[in-house]
């Protein structure tokens, strides 16, 4: 291969494999983990898992993988350069884990019906399609106006809860593999130590975490081994329009849809950013489209997770990669998922290999988070968290309830009041983040009346459960047909809080 810039030669191959790897695992990763948390922790039924929702995930990341490979070749043929690098694209991590501990788990808890909860993930992922589409045309005003500390706050607190302490959990249950795991994959990713002969940490993680899991599963050192059926099966994915029926059931979940679209949008803004530093100047619409195009259509095919450019085009760039890496990524994750290996990947490597890697994963997005916002924002990203703490215990508290057979109605009245009130700090927990991130952020700044506009939306949203819905499954309503009288109090709480910030002075706004 020749260019304007020189032979590519056995170096850049080496770079375009070891960037296929990276990618490709991520990828990888991301499912197994997502799968794993539906499976072990809500008891969802593994075959709908296997053969419907990873090949429609799938399809996203093939299709977004194959535009940004054609945007790699025509700007190589524009500017005449053999080393034009694709940008990397993938399951956004994050919202993934969200999507499963916040919508696909509850729903079946709730209904008991996985076929019901799946159109529901995807009619979510829908939805969050729609928020892409339309935030990708004024998404760096978003970013202007909305504080970074609220914007990131609220995903961080998820990077931190959800992708850092349950994941933590999940290498307590098989310690060995985990603790092996934990070790490979922090000393090369955030101590860059070198394995002997410079091994890939998260592929050295994935190969003896996983050999350790089936010399101690058949030793019977496991109690919950099982022996895995190795056998692929075909999984076509099938365009299908019947989640759109589950759209008004679906828009309870719009509070979650919306703060994981805009992140994504700006994120590619970033992203779109770093790869012209790094010499390769994308149209920002090209990129951002193609991420909110391939999530919409995913959702058609039986996907629930979206697409996402991820950052690192500068690492990619210096591996050597060009338009290569992301074709191949692509067509693997394509091929493999209709293949039945990449549910056969997903079932086979324990969860407790792949917990470090989002322990690793929300380390990156809380930094991220603090380096971002000014230094006097630290206590607005901090407050962001809160909510997210919330929705950790209800997932947790509720497992154990369900488990026993316990109705929040039969639990004492203080429990009951406790329950009722974590309920409603837990329903629309990143919304509910975001917007007192930025209010917190507003208030540091001295812009009074910036906050007291976010504690009115947060009035406004709360009457209507966008955040804070008084419902046990979190479904939105209208204010005058809801039975209880808490979502009113809510509202009249956040107009008080707007009205004293409205006394306040400050710096001019």
């Amino acid at each position: 291969m020749t260019g304007r810039q020189g032979t590519i030669g056995p170096n850049r191959v080496w770079g375009e494999i070891t960037a296929f790897l990276a990618l490709f695992f991520d990828n990888v990763g991301t499912m197994i983990f997502f799968s794993s948390i539906l499976i072990f922790t809500f008891n969802y039924p593994a075959d709908i898992i296997l053969t419907r929702m990873i090949p429609g995930t799938a399809m996203g990341v093939l299709l977004g993988d194959l535009i940004y490979t054609w945007l790699a070749i025509r700007l190589k043929r524009k500017t005449g350069r053999a080393d034009v690098t694709a940008m990397p694209l993938g399951l956004d991590t994050p919202s993934t884990i969200g999507i499963a501990y916040a919508v696909l788990g509850p729903a079946y808890v709730a209904t008991h019906d996985a076929q019901l909860s799946w159109q529901i993930g995807m009619a979510t992922l829908f939805m969050v399609g729609v928020v892409k589409i339309l935030t990708s045309f004024f998404g760096g005003w978003i970013q202007r106006v909305v504080p970074t500390a609220g914007l990131l706050g609220s995903i961080a607190g998820v990077g931190l809860l959800l992708l850092g302490f349950l994941p933590l959990v999940e290498i307590f249950n098989e310690v060995v593999v985990g603790m092996v795991a934990l070790g490979l994959i922090f000393a090369t990713l955030l101590g860059r130590m070198h394995l002997p002969g410079k091994i890939n940490g998260v592929v050295a993680a994935a190969i003896l975490g996983t050999a350790v899991h089936f010399a101690l599963g058949y030793g019977g050192w496991l109690p919950e081994f099982k022996t895995p059926d190795f056998e692929m099966k075909l999984c076509v994915p099938v365009l299908s329009l019947d989640f759109l029926t589950t759209l008004p059931q679906s828009l309870q979940y719009l509070p979650i849809a919306i703060p994981f679209g805009i992140l994504t949008i700006i994120g590619g803004i970033n992203n779109t950013e770093s790869a012209r530093l790094a010499g390769d100047q994308y149209r920002t619409r090209d990129i951002l489209l193609t991420e909110a195009f391939t999530s919409l259509i995913a959702a058609f095919f039986g996907g629930v997770a979206q697409t996402t450019p991820y950052i690192g085009h500068p690492a990619y760039k210096k591996m050597g990669a060009t338009w290569w890496y992301t074709l191949a990524t692509g067509l693997m994750i394509g091929l493999a998922s209709v293949v039945g290996l990449l549910s056969l990947f997903v079932s086979t490597i324990p969860r407790a290999v792949i917990a470090p890697i989002f322990i690793f994963i929300g380390f990156e997005i809380i930094h991220q988070a603090y380096r971002e916002s000014p230094p006097s924002h630290s206590p607005a990203v901090s407050l962001s968290f809160l909510p997210v703490i919330a929705s950790l215990v209800m997932i947790i508290l509720n497992q154990f309830l369900d488990a026993a057979g316990i109705l929040p109605a039969q639990l004492p009245y203080r429990l009951q009041t406790l329950h009722a009130s974590l309920t409603m700090l837990s329903n629309g927990f990143i919304l509910t983040g975001l917007l007192w991130g930025s209010m917190l952020a507003f208030l540091i700044d001295n812009r009074a009346r910036l906050a007291a506009l976010c504690a009115a939306i947060c009035a406004i949203l709360s009457l209507f459960g966008v955040i804070h819905s008084v419902m046990p499954t979190g479904e939105l309503y209208l204010p005058w047909q809801c039975a209880s009288r808490e979502n009113f109090m809510l509202a009249v709480a956040y107009l008080a809080l707007a009205g004293i910030l409205l006394t306040l002075t400050g710096k001019e706004e």
